[in-house]
C-alpha cells in the first residue's frame, strides 16, 4: 500500500519512493536544475552522463502498435522493428536534431500478406537484416492469429518491390516464451551468423559441436527442483548459442549453460560476450547467481542446471564470469565500437537491464586469455523496462522499452551534436595467453590430427580458461587416444583435468582404475583452487561412472576425511557434500558443527551493483530484495542442511534435534519466491531418512506447523477470491460507496494482508513498521482519497517520505530516503523493510541531488480484489482495525444504538 496524503500529508504509503533520476544531458551540476529540463517527463526521467542527450521518437504503444522487444537497421538505414505479441514495423528516422514528427512508420507486409486480423510474420525476439535478407527469430506457439512456430526464418524480398515476398523457415526450434530463443547477431567478419536462446529451448540436432553435448546434472548435492515449479520441466542443458552460415544449412553449436541469455555481441578483438540472467525466485539460497557478464569462449559451459543443480563457478567444468553484475533481467548487450561516443564508451559492452531500467557500460581489460570487467552505470530511468539496442548507422544508440505488453518507447542517445569520430580504433593485439587459447579452440569441433600431442602440456597451465580449452580439446579426440595417458598421468594438475575429461568421455569399467590413481595425489600439496578441482573429478567420476562399490567408498572417504572441514567455505561445500554421499563416517558429525558456526563470505558475493542500490528502482522486485536483505538467509548453512538432507547414517539423538530445529528458525528467513519452498522440500526429504516412529516428533519440530500444503508460509489469511478487475479509482468509489455496511471484518483483515498493505503499515499494532500507521485512516480521509491513494500512489506523495536520487561524479546513482546529513555526508536509509539501517554517502562524491515523482508502491494493488472484497478492505480501513465499529454491524444497529 502507499501513503495517503490530503493537504498536508497524504498517509497511505510506503516509507519510500522509487526516483525517477536526473535528466538528459546532466552536465555534473546539481541535478535539480529547471534549466535542463525538457518538458518531457520520460526524458527528464533519464539520467545519463555528462554531455550525453536523449530523444523519444517514438511511442507505439500511443498507436496501438504493440510493445516493441527488438530491432535491427537495414541495409537502407531504416528501422526495422517487432512488437512481442504481433507485426513486424518499418521505421524511417528523423536525423538527429530534426522534428522527430519527420519519422515515418509502415507495418510491414509480408508475402503479399494484407490482413489486419493476422499476422504473417512477427512476435520476434531477434531480428538481423544481412545478406539481403531480413532474419527473424519467431519465438511463438502456433495459433490462429499467426500460424508459425519458433524458430529462424528468413524474408527475402525476390521481385525488387521493397516488400519481403518470400519467408524460408532455416530451423524449427522447440521452446518459447522468455526463455525461448532470442536475438540474431552478425559475425565479426560479416560472413556467417550468431543464435542465442534461453534454457526453455531444446538445443536441436546440429551438424557439428564444439564439445559433445551432454544432458547430464553432474551433481551429487541432493536434487530439488524448483519448488514453485519454474525450471521443472525446461531442459538440463540450459541456454545456448550456436554457429550457422547465412543459408541456415550449417549449425554448430558453440557454447551452453547458461540461464536466460537475451543477446550477445564482439568486442574489437572478435571476442564473443554475452549476459545471463539470474532466477530471482532462488534469491537466498546458496545456488543462487547473480546476473553475470560472460566471455564466451569455443565449446564453454557455464554451469546452469535446474532446482539445486546449479555448478558453482568455481568448478573447473565449467567458467567463471568476467562480473557478476547483481539482480535483475538482461535483456540487450551491444558494443560499443561503431558509436560516435568518446573513446571509453567505444570500448565498452552496453548491458540493458529490463527490471530495474538500467544500462551498464562494461569496461573490459585483457587479462590473460580472457578478460577483466568493471562496470558504471551508463544510463537509468524508473519505470525503463529496456527491450533491445543497437547502434545506428549514425552512431547514436537506440533502444527500446516495453515487453510484456507494458507501455512501449523508442530512444535516441548521442553525444553532444553526434559529431565525433566513429573512425575504427586501433585494435590491442591478442595477448600470449588469448593466441594460446584460439590455438587450443582450433581442435575443438571434432576429431583433429595433433590435437592430443599439443594440448595435453595445457591441462597444468596457470590460466584457467586455457585449461578448459585445452581440456575441451581433449575430449573432442578418440578416448582410445588418451585414456591411458591420464591413468599412467604422475603431474597432479594434469591427473586432475584429464581425470575430469575421462570422467565425461570415458566408459564406466575404468572408474575401478581411476579413482585410485586420483587418490595418489598429495592433497596437503595442492593449492586451494586445485583442491576443488580434485573434488570435482571426484564427483564427476561418481554421477558419469556410478557410485563406487562400499570397499571403494570406503577408500575414498579415508583419502578426503583428514581434509575436511577445509579452511574456505568453497572447499567446504565441495567436501560436505561429496563425503556425505559416500557415507562418511565422520561426515554427519563434522558438517552438524559447521552447522552451528558457518558465517557467509561477503566477498565471495560481491557484485557490481549493491543489491540495497536496485530496492527503490523497481517496486515490484526492488521490494523483494528489501525483504531479503532485512532478514538474509544464512547461505552455508542452507547448503549444509541441503547436504543433510540425504545422509542416513551418522546421527545421534542430539544431533537429529538439533538438525530439525534448524529448519524451524530457517522458516523465520526472507529469501526469493522459492526460498521457503526449496527449505521445506530439503526437510521433507531429511524427514524420510527417519524410522517411522521418529517422524512424527521431528515433523513438529522442524516447523511443520509453519507451512501450508503448498509449502509456503502459512499466513493464516485467505487469498482473494476475485475475479478481480483493472479498478479505476470512479468505479471503485461507486462500488464501495454503495455498500459500505455490514461488512466482514475478518476478510476485511485478510484483504489487507494479501494486498500487501500489511508489509509496511500497521494498523491496531498489527502489521509492518515500514509506513505510517493507518490506525486513524478513517477519521481523516474520505474514501475517495484512500481509493486514489491505493490506484494511483503516485498523485501525490508526502515530502516526508520521499526519496532521493543521488547523481554521483562517477556516473553512477544512488537512491535512498535522506535521514540526516552534515558538511561531509549524506545518511540515507535505502530498505523499507529495514528502515534502521543507513548507509552513509561522502557528499564530495555526488554530483547533485533530485526529488522522487513516483511512489515505490506498484498501482492497482486491489486488482485481484472482486467488490465484496475491495468495500471489506475499505471498512477494515476506515474502522482502523476496530472490530466493534458499526461499519461491521446491519444497517439498523447504528440507528438503534443512536436511539440509546
Amino acid at each position: 500500500m502507499t501513503t495517503l496524503r490530503k493537504k498536508p500529508f497524504r498517509l497511505l504509503a510506503l516509507i519510500f519512493t522509487v526516483v525517477i533520476t536526473a535528466v538528459a544531458c546532466n552536465n555534473g551540476n546539481d541535478s535539480t536544475s529547471k534549466s535542463r529540463e525538457t518538458g518531457n517527463r520520460k526524458i527528464d526521467a533519464l539520467k545519463l552522463p555528462d554531455n550525453f542527450k536523449a530523444e523519444r521518437l517514438y511511442s507505439p504503444g500511443d498507436n496501438k502498435q504493440g510493445s516493441w522487444v527488438s530491432m535491427t537497421f537495414d541495409d537502407k538505414g531504416r528501422m526495422i522493428v517487432s512488437d512481442q505479441y504481433g507485426y513486424l514495423y518499418r521505421l524511417q528516422l528523423p536525423a538527429v536534431g530534426e522534428d522527430s514528427a519527420k519519422l515515418k512508420i509502415e507495418k510491414l507486409i509480408i508475402g503479399g500478406d494484407t490482413s489486419t486480423q493476422k499476422v504473417a510474420m512477427g512476435y520476434a525476439q531477434g531480428l538481423l537484416y544481412a545478406f539481403n535478407s531480413l532474419y527473424v527469430m519467431v519465438n511463438h506457439n502456433s495459433d490462429d492469429r499467426f500460424n508459425k512456430g519458433s524458430g529462424l526464418y528468413r524474408l527475402q524480398d525476390t521481385d525488387g518491390d521493397d516488400q519481403f515476398d518470400k519467408i524460408t523457415l532455416l530451423k524449427a526450434l522447440e521452446g518459447e516464451g522468455e526463455h525461448g530463443p532470442h536475438s540474431i547477431v552478425l559475425s565479426p567478419d560479416k560472413k556467417s551468423i550468431y543464435v542465442i536462446a534461453g534454457n526453455f529451448t531444446k538445443i536441436p540436432e546440429m551438424n557439428n559441436y564444439k564439445v559433445p553435448p551432454s544432458w547430464n546434472i553432474d551433481n551429487v548435492l541432493p536434487f530439488i527442483k524448483d519448488p514453485n515449479g519454474h525450471d521443472n520441466t525446461v531442459n538440463t542443458h540450459g541456454g545456448w548459442i550456436a554457429h550457422l552460415d547465412s543459408t541456415g544449412a550449417n549449425w554448430e553449436l558453440i557454447s551452453s549453460g547458461y540461464r536466460n541469455p537475451f543477446d550477445l555481441t564482439f568486442n574489437d578483438n572478435g571476442d564473443m560476450f554475452t549476459y545471463d540472467s539470474d532466477m530471482e525466485w532462488d534469491f537466498g539460497t546458496p545456488w543462487y547467481r547473480p546476473t553475470r557478464i560472460c566471455h564466451v569462449t569455443s565449446g564453454s559451459e557455464y554451469g546452469w542446471r535446474p532446482g539445486t543443480e546449479k555448478w558453482s563457478p568455481a568448478y573447473p567444468d565449467n567458467l567463471p564470469p568476467l562480473l557478476n553484475i547483481g539482480q535483475g533481467s538482461p535483456t540487450n548487450l551491444i558494443y560499443g565500437g561503431k558509436a560516435r561516443f568518446p573513446e571509453k564508451y567505444r570500448k565498452s559492452l552496453f548491458a540493458f537491464d529490463w527490471s530495474f531500467g538500467i544500462i551498464y557500460a562494461i569496461q573490459l581489460q585483457p587479462d590473460g586469455a580472457s578478460y577483466k570487467a568493471s562496470a558504471e552505470e551508463f544510463l537509468s530511468g524508473s519505470p525503463l523496462p529496456l527491450t533491445d539496442g543497437v547502434i545506428g548507422p549514425d552512431g547514436a544508440l537506440y533502444f527500446l522499452t516495453g515487453g510484456r505488453r507494458l507501455e512501449s518507447d523508442l530512444y535516441r542517445v548521442y553525444y553532444k551534436d553526434n559529431k565525433e569520430s566513429n573512425d575504427p580504433l586501433p585494435v590491442a593485439a591478442p595477448t600470449a595467453g588469448a593466441n594460446v587459447r584460439k590455438q587450443l579452440e582450433a581442435f575443438h569441433g571434432g576429431p583433429k590430427d595433433g590435437a592430443v600431442d599439443f594440448a595435453w602440456p595445457y591441462l597444468k597451465d596457470n590460466d584457467r580458461f586455457i585449461r578448459f580449452a585445452a581440456r575441451i580439446a581433449i575430449e573432442n579426440q578418440p578416448v582410445s587416444q588418451w585414456q591411458n595417458k591420464v591413468l599412467q598421468e604422475k603431474d597432479p594438475e594434469t591427473l586432475i583435468q584429464g581425470s575430469i575429461a575421462l570422467a565425461r568421455q570415458g566408459k564406466e569399467d575404468v572408474k575401478k582404475i581411476l579413482l585410485p590413481q586420483l587418490m595418489t595425489i598429495n592433497y596437503a600439496q595442492l593449492s586451494p583452487s586445485q583442491q576443488i578441482d580434485l573434488l570435482r573429478a571426484f564427483e564427476l567420476v561418481f554421477v558419469r561412472m556410478g557410485k563406487p562399490d562400499a570397499a571403494v567408498a570406503k577408500q575414498v572417504a579415508a583419502y578426503l576425511d583428514p581434509q575436511y572441514p577445509a579452511s574456505n567455505n568453497d572447499l567446504n561445500r565441495s567436501l560436505s557434500k561429496v563425503l556425505v554421499y559416500l557415507d562418511a563416517p565422520k561426515s554427519v558429525e563434522k558438517t552438524m558443527a559447521l552447522l552451528a558456526i558457518a558465517k557467509d563470505d561477503t566477498a565471495a558475493q560481491k557484485t557490481a551493483m549493491q543489491s540495497a542500490d536496485l530496492i527503490l528502482r523497481n517496486p515490484q522486485y526492488g521490494l523483494d530484495i528489501a525483504g531479503m536483505l532485512s532478514k538474509m538467509p544464512p547461505l552455508q548453512q542452507t547448503w549444509y542442511a541441503t547436504v543433510l538432507s540425504q545422509a542416513k547414517n551418522g546421527w545421534t539423538p542430539a544431533l537429529r534435534e538439533q538438525y530439525f530445529q534448524w529448519f524451524y528458525h530457517a522458516f523465520t528467513f526472507k529469501g526469493g519466491h522459492s526460498f521457503i519452498g526449496f527449505i521445506n522440500n530439503a526437510r521433507k526429504n531429511a524427514l524420510d531418512n527417519l524410522p517411522k516412529s521418529e517422524y512424527a516428533h521431528f515433523n513438529q519440530v522442524s516447523g511443520d506447523s509453519l507451512v501450508n500444503n503448498n509449502g509456503n508460509l502459512a499466513q493464516g489469511f485467505p487469498q482473494p477470491k476475485g475475479p478481480g478487475r483493472r479498478w479505476t479509482v470512479e468505479e471503485a468509489v461507486k462500488v464501495v460507496d454503495s455498500g459500505l455496511t455490514n461488512r466482514n471484518f475478518e476478510q476485511g483483515r485478510a484483504m489487507f494482508a494479501t494486498a500487501l498493505c500489511s508489509s509496511c503499515h500497521g494498523i491496531r499494532g498489527e502489521g509492518g513498521v515500514a509506513g505510517p500507521d493507518l490506525t486513524q485512516l478513517g477519521t481523516r480521509f474520505s474514501t475517495r482519497d484512500i481509493l486514489e491513494a491505493i490506484i494511483d500512489p503516485s498523485k501525490t506523495i508526502s515530502d516526508q517520505y520521499a526519496a532521493t536520487v543521488f547523481s554521483l561524479k562517477n556516473g553512477g546513482s544512488v537512491l535512498g530516503r535522506l535521514v540526516s546529513q552534515d558538511k561531509d555526508k549524506y545518511v540515507i536509509s535505502q530498505n523499507p523493510f529495514a528502515p534502521q539501517e543507513v548507509r552513509e554517502l561522502p557528499k564530495k562524491e555526488v554530483a547533485g541531488t533530485k526529488a522522487s515523482t513516483v511512489s515505490v508502491m506498484l498501482p492497482g494493488l486491489i486488482n485481484r480484489l472482486n467488490e465484496e472484497e475491495l468495500r471489506d478492505l475499505i471498512a477494515y480501513l476506515k474502522a482502523g482495525g476496530n472490530k466493534s465499529d458499526t461499519i461491521f454491524l446491519p444497517a439498523k444497529h447504528p440507528v438503534e444504538l443512536s436511539k440509546k
